[in-house]
Protein backbone atom coordinates (compact mmCIF):
# COMPACT_ATOMS: atom_id res chain seq x y z
CA UNK A 1 0.00 0.00 0.00
CA UNK A 2 0.97 3.63 -0.82
CA UNK A 3 1.39 5.24 2.14
CA UNK A 4 -0.72 8.55 1.28
CA UNK A 5 -0.19 10.59 4.05
CA UNK A 6 3.37 12.51 2.97
CA UNK A 7 0.90 12.96 -0.37
CA UNK A 8 -2.27 14.50 1.91
CA UNK A 9 0.83 16.78 4.12
CA UNK A 10 1.45 18.84 0.75
CA UNK A 11 -1.65 19.31 -0.63
CA UNK A 12 -3.23 19.95 2.23
CA UNK A 13 -0.06 23.09 2.99
CA UNK A 14 -1.04 24.18 -0.75
CA UNK A 15 -4.90 23.94 -0.19
CA UNK A 16 -4.38 26.44 2.53
CA UNK A 17 -1.90 28.62 0.74
CA UNK A 18 -4.89 29.03 -2.04
CA UNK A 19 -6.93 30.43 0.92
CA UNK A 20 -4.59 32.58 1.68
CA UNK A 21 -4.45 34.05 -2.00
CA UNK A 22 -8.01 34.78 -1.73
CA UNK A 23 -7.14 37.24 0.62
CA UNK A 24 -6.23 40.06 -2.07
CA UNK A 25 -9.84 39.75 -3.88
CA UNK A 26 -11.21 39.54 -0.78
CA UNK A 27 -9.50 43.43 0.28
CA UNK A 28 -10.13 44.37 -3.46
CA UNK A 29 -14.01 43.94 -3.12
CA UNK A 30 -14.31 45.67 0.70
CA UNK A 31 -12.43 48.56 -0.82
CA UNK A 32 -14.77 48.95 -3.76
CA UNK A 33 -17.63 48.62 -1.66
CA UNK A 34 -19.36 46.55 -4.41
CA UNK A 35 -20.42 44.13 -1.18
CA UNK A 36 -19.24 41.02 -2.68
CA UNK A 37 -16.33 40.89 -0.43
CA UNK A 38 -17.76 38.30 2.55
CA UNK A 39 -17.87 35.51 -0.59
CA UNK A 40 -14.03 35.41 -0.58
CA UNK A 41 -13.30 35.87 2.84
CA UNK A 42 -16.13 32.97 3.71
CA UNK A 43 -14.11 31.00 0.59
CA UNK A 44 -10.95 31.74 2.08
CA UNK A 45 -11.72 30.77 5.62
CA UNK A 46 -13.41 27.38 4.53
CA UNK A 47 -10.14 26.79 2.13
CA UNK A 48 -7.39 27.76 4.96
CA UNK A 49 -9.46 25.54 7.45
CA UNK A 50 -9.95 22.67 5.48
CA UNK A 51 -6.12 22.88 3.81
CA UNK A 52 -4.41 23.35 7.37
CA UNK A 53 -6.91 20.42 9.07
CA UNK A 54 -5.97 17.95 5.96
CA UNK A 55 -2.22 19.23 6.92
CA UNK A 56 -2.32 18.38 10.63
CA UNK A 57 -3.89 14.92 9.92
CA UNK A 58 -1.09 14.09 7.60
CA UNK A 59 1.72 15.21 9.77
CA UNK A 60 2.86 12.09 11.95
CA UNK A 61 3.48 10.59 7.78
CA UNK A 62 5.74 13.27 6.60
CA UNK A 63 9.18 11.52 6.18
CA UNK A 64 12.68 12.50 4.50
CA UNK A 65 11.18 12.66 0.83
CA UNK A 66 9.17 10.96 -1.31
CA UNK A 67 9.12 7.93 -3.17
CA UNK A 68 8.71 7.91 -7.00
CA UNK A 69 5.07 6.66 -6.70
CA UNK A 70 4.18 8.99 -3.96
CA UNK A 71 5.71 11.98 -6.69
CA UNK A 72 3.23 10.53 -9.21
CA UNK A 73 0.31 10.43 -7.17
CA UNK A 74 0.85 14.05 -5.71
CA UNK A 75 1.65 15.56 -8.84
CA UNK A 76 -1.52 14.01 -10.36
CA UNK A 77 -4.33 14.71 -7.26
CA UNK A 78 -2.54 18.43 -6.95
CA UNK A 79 -4.35 19.34 -10.00
CA UNK A 80 -7.60 17.88 -9.40
CA UNK A 81 -8.09 19.11 -6.16
CA UNK A 82 -6.98 22.74 -6.03
CA UNK A 83 -9.59 23.51 -8.49
CA UNK A 84 -12.32 21.82 -6.02
CA UNK A 85 -11.59 25.13 -3.82
CA UNK A 86 -10.86 27.35 -6.13
CA UNK A 87 -14.15 27.01 -7.39
CA UNK A 88 -15.88 28.07 -4.26
CA UNK A 89 -16.14 31.97 -5.03
CA UNK A 90 -17.56 31.02 -8.23
CA UNK A 91 -20.53 28.97 -7.20
CA UNK A 92 -21.12 31.57 -3.74
CA UNK A 93 -20.28 34.77 -5.78
CA UNK A 94 -22.00 37.01 -8.20
CA UNK A 95 -21.42 34.52 -11.11
CA UNK A 96 -23.80 31.86 -9.40
CA UNK A 97 -22.18 29.14 -11.43
CA UNK A 98 -23.28 25.53 -10.31
CA UNK A 99 -20.95 23.21 -9.36
CA UNK A 100 -20.34 21.98 -13.06
CA UNK A 101 -19.60 25.54 -14.42
CA UNK A 102 -17.25 26.42 -11.13
CA UNK A 103 -15.03 23.63 -11.34
CA UNK A 104 -14.33 23.85 -14.88
CA UNK A 105 -13.58 27.85 -15.08
CA UNK A 106 -11.00 26.89 -11.90
CA UNK A 107 -9.41 23.57 -13.74
CA UNK A 108 -9.19 25.55 -16.97
CA UNK A 109 -7.45 28.80 -14.58
CA UNK A 110 -4.87 26.32 -12.50
CA UNK A 111 -3.97 24.52 -15.96
CA UNK A 112 -3.65 27.82 -17.40
CA UNK A 113 -6.08 26.66 -20.71
CA UNK A 114 -8.04 29.81 -20.33
CA UNK A 115 -11.26 28.49 -21.64
CA UNK A 116 -14.39 29.94 -20.04
CA UNK A 117 -17.65 29.46 -19.21
CA UNK A 118 -18.50 33.16 -18.44
CA UNK A 119 -20.41 35.89 -20.52
CA UNK A 120 -20.62 39.32 -19.43
CA UNK A 121 -17.15 39.68 -18.25
CA UNK A 122 -16.95 43.71 -17.84
CA UNK A 123 -20.19 43.44 -15.26
CA UNK A 124 -18.36 41.17 -12.94
CA UNK A 125 -17.37 42.48 -9.62
CA UNK A 126 -13.34 43.12 -9.54
CA UNK A 127 -12.90 40.17 -6.70
CA UNK A 128 -13.68 37.56 -9.16
CA UNK A 129 -11.44 38.86 -12.34
CA UNK A 130 -8.83 39.05 -9.95
CA UNK A 131 -9.39 36.10 -8.57
CA UNK A 132 -9.43 34.21 -12.35
CA UNK A 133 -6.12 36.20 -12.85
CA UNK A 134 -4.84 34.77 -9.89
CA UNK A 135 -5.65 31.00 -10.50
CA UNK A 136 -4.16 31.26 -13.44
CA UNK A 137 -0.73 33.38 -12.23
CA UNK A 138 -0.86 30.48 -9.65
CA UNK A 139 -1.29 27.78 -12.42
CA UNK A 140 1.87 28.86 -14.12
CA UNK A 141 4.36 29.17 -12.07
CA UNK A 142 3.54 25.57 -10.50
CA UNK A 143 3.44 24.25 -13.87
CA UNK A 144 7.39 25.41 -14.68
CA UNK A 145 8.45 23.60 -10.96
CA UNK A 146 6.34 20.54 -12.28
CA UNK A 147 8.27 20.57 -15.09
CA UNK A 148 11.70 21.48 -13.82
CA UNK A 149 11.70 19.19 -11.00
CA UNK A 150 9.09 16.73 -11.00
CA UNK A 151 8.38 15.43 -14.38
CA UNK A 152 12.62 14.99 -15.23
CA UNK A 153 12.59 12.59 -11.87
CA UNK A 154 9.94 10.78 -13.01
CA UNK A 155 11.26 10.63 -16.66
CA UNK A 156 8.14 11.55 -18.00
CA UNK A 157 7.64 12.41 -21.61
CA UNK A 158 11.32 12.71 -22.77
CA UNK A 159 11.62 15.37 -20.20
CA UNK A 160 14.74 12.82 -18.33
CA UNK A 161 16.16 14.94 -20.98
CA UNK A 162 16.85 18.36 -19.17
CA UNK A 163 18.09 16.40 -15.74
CA UNK A 164 21.37 17.83 -16.73
CA UNK A 165 20.89 21.06 -17.07
CA UNK A 166 21.94 23.51 -14.67
CA UNK A 167 19.22 22.34 -12.14
CA UNK A 168 20.05 18.87 -11.54
CA UNK A 169 17.25 17.19 -10.43
CA UNK A 170 18.76 14.17 -8.98
CA UNK A 171 18.18 13.64 -4.81
CA UNK A 172 15.40 14.65 -2.83
CA UNK A 173 12.47 16.05 -4.76
CA UNK A 174 11.06 18.74 -2.46
CA UNK A 175 13.43 19.94 -0.87
CA UNK A 176 15.39 20.47 -4.66
CA UNK A 177 12.15 22.17 -5.78
CA UNK A 178 11.53 24.66 -3.20
CA UNK A 179 15.16 25.76 -4.26
CA UNK A 180 14.56 25.82 -7.62
CA UNK A 181 10.87 27.32 -7.16
CA UNK A 182 12.82 30.13 -5.37
CA UNK A 183 15.05 30.99 -8.50
CA UNK A 184 12.48 30.64 -10.63
CA UNK A 185 9.87 32.70 -8.26
CA UNK A 186 12.15 35.58 -9.07
CA UNK A 187 12.64 36.04 -13.01
CA UNK A 188 8.04 35.17 -12.96
CA UNK A 189 7.55 37.97 -10.59
CA UNK A 190 9.79 40.64 -12.30
CA UNK A 191 8.30 39.38 -15.98
CA UNK A 192 4.69 40.35 -14.33
CA UNK A 193 5.83 43.31 -12.86
CA UNK A 194 7.11 43.99 -16.01
CA UNK A 195 4.70 43.48 -18.14
CA UNK A 196 1.93 44.90 -15.73
CA UNK A 197 3.49 48.64 -15.56
CA UNK A 198 4.31 48.45 -19.93
CA UNK A 199 0.84 47.93 -19.76
CA UNK A 200 -0.45 50.42 -18.02
CA UNK A 201 1.61 53.04 -19.33
CA UNK A 202 0.33 52.60 -23.22
CA UNK A 203 -3.14 53.06 -21.65
CA UNK A 204 -4.57 49.97 -19.91
CA UNK A 205 -6.52 50.77 -16.78
CA UNK A 206 -4.04 50.07 -13.88
CA UNK A 207 -6.71 46.86 -12.45
CA UNK A 208 -6.91 45.42 -15.91
CA UNK A 209 -3.07 46.07 -16.15
CA UNK A 210 -2.63 43.90 -12.97
CA UNK A 211 -5.26 41.04 -14.04
CA UNK A 212 -3.63 40.87 -17.68
CA UNK A 213 0.14 40.96 -16.48
CA UNK A 214 -1.07 37.60 -14.80
CA UNK A 215 -2.15 35.82 -17.07
CA UNK A 216 0.06 36.87 -19.89
CA UNK A 217 2.86 35.47 -17.70
CA UNK A 218 0.91 32.54 -17.20
CA UNK A 219 0.45 32.21 -20.87
CA UNK A 220 -3.77 31.32 -19.58
CA UNK A 221 -5.19 34.38 -21.13
CA UNK A 222 -8.09 34.86 -19.58
CA UNK A 223 -9.10 38.29 -20.05
CA UNK A 224 -11.68 41.08 -18.16
CA UNK A 225 -13.63 41.88 -21.34
CA UNK A 226 -15.21 39.49 -23.82
CA UNK A 227 -13.49 41.26 -26.40
CA UNK A 228 -10.17 39.83 -25.11
CA UNK A 229 -7.49 42.41 -26.58
CA UNK A 230 -9.62 43.50 -29.38
CA UNK A 231 -10.46 46.32 -27.33
CA UNK A 232 -7.32 47.66 -27.41
CA UNK A 233 -4.73 49.51 -29.26
CA UNK A 234 -1.19 48.76 -31.28
CA UNK A 235 1.39 49.31 -28.56
CA UNK A 236 -0.34 46.74 -26.41
CA UNK A 237 -0.85 44.12 -28.87
CA UNK A 238 3.08 44.71 -29.83
CA UNK A 239 3.47 44.37 -25.80
CA UNK A 240 1.37 41.55 -25.20
CA UNK A 241 3.02 39.27 -28.09
CA UNK A 242 6.43 39.78 -26.49
CA UNK A 243 5.67 39.30 -23.28
CA UNK A 244 3.27 36.01 -24.10
CA UNK A 245 6.78 35.04 -25.92
CA UNK A 246 8.94 35.65 -22.92
CA UNK A 247 7.09 33.53 -20.86
CA UNK A 248 7.15 30.36 -23.36
CA UNK A 249 10.67 30.49 -23.20
CA UNK A 250 12.67 28.43 -21.01
CA UNK A 251 12.86 29.59 -17.32
CA UNK A 252 15.56 28.03 -16.45
CA UNK A 253 17.80 30.43 -19.37
CA UNK A 254 16.56 33.60 -17.31
CA UNK A 255 17.95 32.51 -14.34
CA UNK A 256 21.24 31.45 -15.99
CA UNK A 257 21.65 34.87 -17.44
CA UNK A 258 20.71 36.66 -14.36
CA UNK A 259 24.26 34.60 -12.59
CA UNK A 260 25.75 36.44 -15.53
CA UNK A 261 25.68 33.96 -18.31
CA UNK A 262 23.85 34.42 -21.40
CA UNK A 263 25.28 31.89 -24.11
CA UNK A 264 23.51 29.39 -22.76
CA UNK A 265 20.02 31.57 -23.76
CA UNK A 266 21.13 32.35 -26.90
CA UNK A 267 22.63 28.89 -28.19
CA UNK A 268 19.43 26.97 -27.26
CA UNK A 269 18.15 24.65 -29.99
CA UNK A 270 14.40 25.01 -28.08
CA UNK A 271 14.41 28.90 -28.47
CA UNK A 272 15.70 29.31 -32.00
CA UNK A 273 13.10 26.57 -33.70
CA UNK A 274 10.30 28.12 -31.26
CA UNK A 275 11.19 32.01 -32.87
CA UNK A 276 11.89 30.13 -36.49
CA UNK A 277 8.07 28.40 -36.33
CA UNK A 278 6.92 31.73 -35.19
CA UNK A 279 8.07 34.09 -37.60
CA UNK A 280 7.22 31.32 -40.39
CA UNK A 281 3.87 31.60 -39.19
CA UNK A 282 3.41 35.14 -39.09
CA UNK A 283 4.79 35.46 -42.49
CA UNK A 284 2.45 33.83 -43.93
CA UNK A 285 -0.83 34.65 -42.23
CA UNK A 286 0.06 38.23 -43.15
CA UNK A 287 0.74 37.41 -46.57
CA UNK A 288 -2.82 35.60 -47.01
CA UNK A 289 -4.51 38.61 -45.08
CA UNK A 290 -2.86 41.10 -47.27
CA UNK A 291 -3.65 39.18 -50.11
CA UNK A 292 -7.78 38.92 -49.02
CA UNK A 293 -7.13 42.59 -48.34
CA UNK A 294 -5.59 43.78 -51.38
CA UNK A 295 -3.09 45.76 -49.79
CA UNK A 296 -0.36 46.05 -46.92
CA UNK A 297 -1.44 47.05 -43.72
CA UNK A 298 -0.19 47.14 -40.43
CA UNK A 299 -2.79 46.06 -39.04
CA UNK A 300 -2.91 42.97 -41.01
CA UNK A 301 0.81 41.98 -39.56
CA UNK A 302 0.33 43.14 -35.92
CA UNK A 303 -2.90 40.89 -35.33
CA UNK A 304 -1.40 37.84 -37.10
CA UNK A 305 1.41 38.33 -34.84
CA UNK A 306 -0.57 38.49 -31.78
CA UNK A 307 -2.91 35.71 -32.63
CA UNK A 308 -0.20 33.34 -33.41
CA UNK A 309 1.92 33.93 -30.93
CA UNK A 310 -0.96 33.87 -27.84
CA UNK A 311 -2.09 30.61 -30.22
CA UNK A 312 1.10 28.59 -29.96
CA UNK A 313 1.93 29.86 -26.50
CA UNK A 314 -1.09 28.45 -25.15
CA UNK A 315 -2.36 31.95 -23.90
CA UNK A 316 -5.21 31.90 -25.84
CA UNK A 317 -5.85 35.66 -26.08
CA UNK A 318 -7.82 37.41 -29.22
CA UNK A 319 -7.41 40.85 -30.82
CA UNK A 320 -9.80 39.78 -33.43
CA UNK A 321 -12.21 37.02 -34.63
CA UNK A 322 -9.60 35.19 -37.00
CA UNK A 323 -12.66 32.71 -37.81
CA UNK A 324 -13.41 35.44 -40.42
CA UNK A 325 -9.69 35.05 -41.72
CA UNK A 326 -10.52 32.28 -44.16
CA UNK A 327 -9.95 28.46 -43.96
CA UNK A 328 -6.15 28.22 -44.13
CA UNK A 329 -5.12 30.67 -41.27
CA UNK A 330 -7.83 28.59 -38.84
CA UNK A 331 -6.38 25.50 -40.30
CA UNK A 332 -2.97 26.82 -39.30
CA UNK A 333 -4.12 28.40 -36.19
CA UNK A 334 -5.30 24.05 -35.15
CA UNK A 335 -1.85 22.96 -35.40
CA UNK A 336 0.55 25.30 -33.90
CA UNK A 337 -1.80 25.06 -31.17
CA UNK A 338 -0.78 21.65 -30.97
CA UNK A 339 3.03 22.45 -30.97
CA UNK A 340 3.58 24.51 -27.81
CA UNK A 341 6.02 26.50 -26.48
CA UNK A 342 9.28 25.66 -24.84
CA UNK A 343 10.11 22.93 -22.05
CA UNK A 344 10.39 24.49 -18.59
CA UNK A 345 8.43 27.61 -19.27
CA UNK A 346 4.44 28.04 -18.44
CA UNK A 347 3.73 27.96 -22.41
CA UNK A 348 1.35 24.33 -23.55
CA UNK A 349 1.41 21.62 -25.72
CA UNK A 350 3.57 19.01 -26.89
CA UNK A 351 6.23 21.39 -26.55
CA UNK A 352 8.98 22.26 -29.28
CA UNK A 353 11.85 19.82 -27.98
CA UNK A 354 9.61 16.91 -28.30
CA UNK A 355 9.42 17.67 -32.38
CA UNK A 356 12.77 18.30 -32.91
CA UNK A 357 13.44 14.66 -30.76
CA UNK A 358 11.00 12.99 -33.56
CA UNK A 359 12.76 14.81 -36.73
CA UNK A 360 15.99 14.28 -35.16
CA UNK A 361 15.05 10.44 -34.95
CA UNK A 362 13.50 10.45 -38.25
CA UNK A 363 16.58 11.80 -39.96
CA UNK A 364 18.88 8.79 -38.03
CA UNK A 365 16.27 6.36 -39.11
CA UNK A 366 16.48 7.95 -42.70
CA UNK A 367 20.32 7.71 -42.83
CA UNK A 368 19.99 4.40 -41.72
CA UNK A 369 18.07 3.03 -44.71
CA UNK A 370 20.41 4.72 -47.09
CA UNK A 371 23.44 3.18 -45.19
CA UNK A 372 22.47 0.18 -43.24
CA UNK A 373 26.08 -0.75 -41.78
CA UNK A 374 26.25 2.54 -40.12
CA UNK A 375 25.18 3.85 -36.42
CA UNK A 376 23.31 7.03 -36.46
CA UNK A 377 22.10 8.57 -33.40
CA UNK A 378 19.49 11.21 -32.64
CA UNK A 379 21.18 14.52 -31.05
CA UNK A 380 19.54 17.25 -29.05
CA UNK A 381 21.78 20.75 -28.72
CA UNK A 382 24.09 18.39 -29.80
CA UNK A 383 24.20 15.83 -27.69
CA UNK A 384 22.86 11.99 -28.00
CA UNK A 385 19.91 10.95 -27.56
CA UNK A 386 19.31 7.80 -24.93
CA UNK A 387 16.21 5.30 -26.17
CA UNK A 388 14.84 5.69 -22.93
CA UNK A 389 14.32 9.48 -24.28
CA UNK A 390 13.04 8.57 -27.54
CA UNK A 391 10.62 6.06 -25.85
CA UNK A 392 9.16 8.51 -24.00
CA UNK A 393 8.87 11.10 -26.53
CA UNK A 394 7.36 8.55 -29.26
CA UNK A 395 5.23 7.29 -26.22
CA UNK A 396 3.53 10.67 -25.68
CA UNK A 397 2.97 11.30 -29.29
CA UNK A 398 1.27 8.44 -29.68
CA UNK A 399 -0.93 8.81 -25.96
CA UNK A 400 -2.01 12.42 -27.06
CA UNK A 401 -3.24 11.26 -30.41
CA UNK A 402 -5.41 8.20 -29.24
CA UNK A 403 -6.39 10.47 -26.46
CA UNK A 404 -7.50 13.09 -28.93
CA UNK A 405 -9.51 11.18 -30.86
CA UNK A 406 -11.13 9.51 -27.77
CA UNK A 407 -12.01 12.96 -26.40
CA UNK A 408 -13.41 13.92 -29.53
CA UNK A 409 -15.57 11.02 -30.03
CA UNK A 410 -17.24 11.44 -26.63
CA UNK A 411 -17.66 14.96 -26.96
CA UNK A 412 -19.65 13.99 -30.35
CA UNK A 413 -21.86 11.47 -28.47
CA UNK A 414 -22.52 14.32 -26.10
CA UNK A 415 -24.40 16.02 -28.95
CA UNK A 416 -21.37 18.96 -29.99
CA UNK A 417 -21.10 19.15 -33.80
CA UNK A 418 -17.56 17.80 -35.51
CA UNK A 419 -15.44 21.10 -35.25
CA UNK A 420 -16.46 21.79 -31.74
CA UNK A 421 -16.28 18.31 -30.91
CA UNK A 422 -12.60 18.21 -32.38
CA UNK A 423 -11.17 21.69 -31.80
CA UNK A 424 -12.62 21.35 -27.73
CA UNK A 425 -10.80 18.46 -27.65
CA UNK A 426 -8.02 19.99 -28.97
CA UNK A 427 -8.16 22.97 -27.00
CA UNK A 428 -8.96 21.56 -23.66
CA UNK A 429 -5.45 18.77 -24.30
CA UNK A 430 -2.92 21.30 -25.51
CA UNK A 431 -4.24 24.07 -22.81
CA UNK A 432 -4.62 26.55 -25.00
CA UNK A 433 -8.28 28.00 -24.34
CA UNK A 434 -10.15 29.17 -27.53
CA UNK A 435 -11.48 26.35 -30.40
CA UNK A 436 -12.50 26.62 -33.60
CA UNK A 437 -16.27 27.32 -34.71
CA UNK A 438 -19.15 29.87 -33.46
CA UNK A 439 -19.89 28.25 -29.94
CA UNK A 440 -15.89 27.99 -28.65
CA UNK A 441 -13.94 30.03 -31.31
CA UNK A 442 -12.40 33.64 -30.17
CA UNK A 443 -15.68 34.96 -30.73
CA UNK A 444 -17.75 32.59 -28.19
CA UNK A 445 -17.63 30.56 -25.03
CA UNK A 446 -17.90 27.12 -23.14
CA UNK A 447 -20.98 28.29 -21.76
CA UNK A 448 -23.82 27.25 -24.34
CA UNK A 449 -21.79 23.55 -23.73
CA UNK A 450 -23.64 20.49 -21.72
CA UNK A 451 -22.45 19.71 -18.41
CA UNK A 452 -21.34 15.92 -19.58
CA UNK A 453 -19.10 17.90 -21.96
CA UNK A 454 -17.82 20.14 -19.68
CA UNK A 455 -16.26 17.53 -17.66
CA UNK A 456 -14.35 15.87 -20.07
CA UNK A 457 -13.01 18.92 -21.38
CA UNK A 458 -11.97 19.54 -17.68
CA UNK A 459 -10.31 15.74 -17.68
CA UNK A 460 -8.63 16.91 -20.83
CA UNK A 461 -7.04 19.85 -19.58
CA UNK A 462 -5.77 17.89 -16.33
CA UNK A 463 -4.54 15.26 -18.78
CA UNK A 464 -2.58 17.46 -21.14
CA UNK A 465 -1.16 19.85 -18.13
CA UNK A 466 0.47 16.84 -16.28
CA UNK A 467 1.97 15.38 -19.76
CA UNK A 468 -0.58 12.95 -20.30
CA UNK A 469 1.89 10.18 -18.80
CA UNK A 470 1.52 11.22 -15.45
CA UNK A 471 -2.02 10.24 -15.49
CA UNK A 472 -1.75 7.40 -17.35
CA UNK A 473 0.31 5.85 -15.10
CA UNK A 474 -1.81 6.49 -12.15
CA UNK A 475 -4.86 5.06 -13.65
CA UNK A 476 -3.40 1.47 -14.15
CA UNK A 477 -4.14 -0.95 -11.83
CA UNK A 478 -0.56 -1.97 -11.66
CA UNK A 479 0.53 1.44 -9.56
CA UNK A 480 -1.74 0.49 -6.92
CA UNK A 481 -0.75 -3.37 -6.51
CA UNK A 482 2.99 -2.35 -6.34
Amino acid sequence: MIDLRPVGYVIGLLVATLGVTMLPPFLVDLAAGNGHWPIFLESAIITILTGGLLALACANGVGTGLTVRQTFLLTSTIWVTLPVFGAIPFIIGATNCNFTDAYFEAMSGLTTTGATVLGGLEALPAGIKLWRGTLQWLGGIGIIVVAMVFLPELRVGGMQIFRSESFETMGKILPRAGQIASSISVIYVGLTIACGLTYNALGMPAFDALVHAMTTLSTGGMANTDASFGIYGAGIHYVGAFFMFSAALPFVRYVQMLNGTARPFLQDSQIGTFFGIILFCVLMITVWVWGREGAVTEVAFRESLFNVVSIISGTGYASANYMAWGTFPVVMFFFIGLIGGCAGSTACSLKVFRYQLLFASLKAQIRTIHSPHGIFIPRFDGRPVGQDVMNSVMAIFVAFILLLGLFSVLLGLTGLDFITSVSGAATAMANVGPGLGNVIGPAGNFEPINDTAKWLLAAAMWIGRLEIMVVLVILTPRFWRE
